[in-house]
């Protein structure tokens, strides 16, 4: 039986493939713990599953509008408004499953076969892979941990030719944690300015979860406004994960391919979830606020016991739940046993040697560095960096 080519374009997204491993571990009774997924451990606030409840009570129980409820919408207006100082129209949103079905249908409304889509490096995993089954061209831009893994105006402007169509990135950054400045995205907008056939999607999902103060979006820059894919969702800052659902705000050009695409694929998101999302996006963020400051003291612990291993090289993250620190130092070492000859080693090393789940960092664009996720519990990671220390301390 032949399958479809397209299969071949992609893989098994590594983040995936470690929790399954991590599953598998646990399962067999070996004390694991995972630092591969980037699910916060906070459970949902009850008033969002109180809304929830209340939905179904109500009988939100039918197919909802293919871009989403009109309340929702105008909700997420308001919150860009509130939060972001951006002004969009109820017209101007589509609600999706989850951010990765909402940049999945802004990519498939923008990007023709041949197009190229720019990718400044380390990146989410799934762009890539989504670009790939639009049939467009990757072209990466490596930015390091000495840049603060960030991108600069000379380097974008070096990469754009005239098959450019697109360019994609986050800020806050998984998996770098870097966090891009008012400053830092003025410089960026000034070379789009120069190209008004390039088309923007910045990933906004981590923007509450941001340690240095106000999130800055690429969007408010007014000439680039109808060309940006504002991507956002509810994952993350209100701890959602499970609910699925993610959001656009852009033009109403894009919106309303978007929308159309979206009417082939899977229709309108959850009832029940957009519901609960209403009430969630009208609440105060006192709840989120608990959240990362959590995550705050997770971070400080995590990058200050990585700074003391000798050999790790790491940035400091100022957003996001993650560490990406450089381990290329002991590549080539061995404990014995195992050589470690990259960065794939290292982590399947971590996981067998340490019990401990990390995600190479090759799967996000730097084989140099692997990913650490502090979205677990404070006593958890302070085992994991333990382990971690003690398998690292055995590689000679």
């Amino acid at each position: 039986m032949a399958l479809a080519d397209r299969l071949n374009r992609i893989s098994e997204p590594q983040t995936i493939k470690m929790a399954k491993l991590s599953r598998e571990l646990k399962a067999k009774g070996i004390n694991i713990i995972d630092l591969s997924l980037g699910e916060p451990d906070f459970a949902t606030p009850p008033y969002i599953c109180d809304a929830a409840t209340a939905a179904m009570a109500e009988g939100y129980t039918k197919y909802p509008p293919v871009a989403g409820y009109p309340e929702l919408r105008q909700a997420i207006v308001n919150k860009l408004k509130r939060d972001n100082n951006l002004d969009y129209t109820p017209e101007e949103i589509i609600v999706s499953t989850g951010a990765k079905q909402a940049i999945a249908n802004a990519v498939m409304s923008i990007v023709n076969p041949g197009d190229e889509v720019i990718i400044p490096t380390p990146y989410w995993v799934t762009y890539s892979a989504q670009v790939q089954l639009a049939e467009g061209e990757v072209v990466f831009i490596r930015c390091g941990i000495d840049s603060d893994y960030k991108l600069t105006p000379d380097r974008l402007e070096a990469a754009i030719t005239p098959k450019t169509k697109l360019f994609m990135f986050s800020s806050p950054c998984n998996p770098t944690g870097s966090v891009y400045s008012k400053a830092e995205l003025a410089g960026l907008a000034g070379v789009f300015k120069k190209h008004p056939q390039i088309y923007i999607i910045s990933d906004e999902i981590y923007e509450h979860i941001n340690y240095i103060g106000k999130h800055e979006s690429i969007a408010q820059f007014p000439e680039l406004r109808d060309r940006v894919v504002l991507v956002n969702g509810m994952s993350k800052a209100f701890a959602m994960t499970g609910w699925r659902l993610g959001y656009i705000a852009s033009s109403k050009e894009i919106a309303k391919a978007c929308e159309k695409f979206q009417g082939q694929i899977t229709s309108g998101a959850n009832s029940i979830t957009q519901r609960a999302s209403i009430v969630a996006l009208n609440h105060d963020l006192s709840t989120t606020t608990k959240m990362v400051a959590a995550f705050h003291e997770r971070r400080d612990f995590v990058i200050g016991a990585l700074k003391e291993m000798k050999g790790v090289k790491v940035n400091m993250p100022d957003g996001a739940f993650y560490a990406f620190p450089d381990i290329s130092y002991f590549f080539g070492k061995t404990d014995g046993k195992t050589i470690i000859n990259n960065d794939e080693d290292l982590s399947m090393y971590l996981l067998h040697e340490g019990n401990v789940t990390t995600v190479c960092g090759s799967a996000f664009g730097d084989d140099n560095c692997i990913r650490i996720s502090f979205a677990t519990n404070i006593e958890n990671l302070k085992i994991a960096m333990e382990r971690v220390c003690v398998a690292l301390a055995k590689l000679k």
